[in-house]
């Protein structure tokens, strides 16, 4: 009966390992799922925003807040969807390493899918907010997700070239 239980655990161990290697890109699209509610509508965010900015930084006209506003907003779709495509990228780099694909090829492969996956994801949040009254659906703001994504994907990219480069620190 011992060897029972150990074989059912040894089966479980590969599908638990594939399901922690996505979790990131899983809770990634979460938080955009939430995101992308009225909750963090434009209106919502500069009620807390504002007096965050004022208490930092100091009294800023109405009109100067606008564009301020705006330019935070939009940087965290910059920064959002670069942080959800490095979480694709880790699932798609364990997948592809599980599949043995090798090296340089394995970490721009999982680069580019991890890419694609964060424009698809990004799509389906601007298609999903046209239909929220208090949301805009923007095809920019997948272009800014876009830039985002290629963005940290690069610099991800460089920081593994580095370190491959380092005899102590070697990409598998």
């Amino acid at each position: 009966m011992k060897g029972m239980g150990s074989f059912r655990v040894s089966r479980l161990q590969p599908i638990l390992h594939r399901v922690l290697d996505w979790l990131p890109a899983a809770l990634s699209v979460l938080m955009i799922a939430l995101e992308s509610t009225a909750t963090m509508s434009s209106d919502n965010t500069s009620r807390w925003l504002y007096p965050l900015w004022i208490h930092l930084f100091g009294p800023i006209s109405p009109a100067r807040w606008v564009v301020v506003h705006h330019l935070i907003r939009k940087t965290g779709h910059f920064v959002g969807y670069g942080a959800v495509s490095l979480a694709f990228f880790y699932g798609w780099r364990q997948t592809l390493h599980r599949m043995s694909v090798k090296h340089w090829t394995l970490w721009r492969r999982a680069s580019v899918l991890a890419v694609l996956c964060t424009v698809v994801v990004a799509s389906l949040d601007e298609y999903h907010q046209s239909f929220l009254p208090s949301r805009t659906s923007s095809p920019l703001d997948v272009g800014i997700d876009l830039c985002g994504a290629i963005a940290f994907q690069l610099v991800l990219l460089l920081v593994i070239q580095w370190f491959s480069r380092r005899p102590r620190y070697r990409a598998a």
